[in-house]
């Protein structure tokens, strides 16, 4: 008897699911023939994988250590399979790639733009979603690429610094606030701010900064969006601050400059330290230090890489 991928596939799938019904279904195959190959594995191995005795599948003590190994085989084939049939000359290719909600209203878009007419034959699969989610993701190789900051990183994520994104207070162009200096940080005691709700890291530097400056504004409007923000401030005499680059392609918005100014943060290329990198990703990381260059984004730009093998815990972005 010999062991197949379609075991280890098997046994995930119970274990995932926590019902040989559920997993059976997931795997368009019958119960009966799941709980078969499941025995056949655990004759094998000759040990039992999994407690079948609670009203739930649980995987039993060899069962965790078995079924950690296991999701790393398969994801290393997955990956394997992957380098085979990448073609390095970018006629065809598929980029797996997530950033942080901030950067779809400035980076995103020109980055993929630029990746479709320089390699028109790449797929793109672009997903949002926080940093933690995004490492995580590339542990479990969900993902090739992701665009986020620097700071504390799981173990095994490598970061390849972009530039400094700088944050600012924004405005309409028509704002009546002056743009010609800085303003003092205690000005913004009169004025009303639509800011990024809770959920971003964004807001947390934000509440961060004017505690420390003892300011407390009236937050007028709240909102999940970025560019739901951007359509707000364009229309009202509301300022927010977001970060100085998305007024580049906002001609509406102008950056106005607190003093002191708002902290900086350093955007980088996240990617797992041991992971295969394909020809597209390849491709991508080199247009990426490109376009920062174009638009001159502030700092950086020169991509310097750092292993991260920090310890865990970090703020949510």
């Amino acid at each position: 008897m010999v062991l197949e991928l379609r075991h280890l596939r098997y046994l995930l799938a119970v274990a995932e699911n926590g019902t040989f019904t559920r997993a059976a279904e997931e795997l368009h195959i019958s119960q009966p023939t799941l709980s078969q190959q499941i025995k056949q594995l655990e004759r094998i191995l000759g040990v039992q994988l999994l407690d079948r005795t609670g009203r739930t599948v649980r995987l039993t003590d060899a069962g965790e250590a078995y079924v950690h190994h296991a999701r790393r085989a398969l994801r290393d084939l997955a990956a394997a399979e992957r380098a085979v049939h990448d073609v390095h000359d970018l006629t065809r290719g598929h980029l797996r790639l997530a950033v942080t909600p901030t950067f779809t209203a400035y980076l995103t878009g020109p980055l993929a733009a630029e990746l479709h007419t320089r390699h028109p034959g790449i797929t793109l699969t672009l997903r949002e979603m926080t940093q933690d989610r995004i490492e995580t993701g590339l542990l479990a190789d969900e993902i090739d690429l992701g665009i986020a900051f620097t700071g504390s990183h799981l173990p095994g994520i490598t970061t390849d610094e972009l530039f400094t994104e700088t944050l600012t207070l924004v405005t309409s162009a028509h704002h009546p606030a002056g743009h010609d200096r800085p303003l003092p940080v205690g000005d913004l005691a009169g004025h009303q701010l639509a800011l990024l709700s809770g959920d971003f890291a964004t807001r947390g530097h934000i509440d961060d900064y004017l505690a420390r400056h003892g300011v407390s504004p009236r937050i007028a409007v709240e909102a999940n969006s970025v560019q739901a923000l951007t359509e707000v401030v364009q229309r009202t005499t509301l300022a927010t601050a977001l970060p100085d680059a998305i007024t580049h392609d906002h001609p509406d918005l102008v950056p106005i400059p607190l003093d002191p100014p708002l902290p900086t943060r350093t955007v980088a290329l996240l990617t797992r330290t041991d992971a295969y990198q394909s020809a597209a990703a390849r491709a991508f990381t080199r247009l990426t230090h490109d376009l920062v260059r174009t638009r001159h984004y502030t700092g950086l730009g020169t991509g310097t890489a750092a292993g991260a093998e920090a310890d865990l815990g970090r703020p949510a972005p």
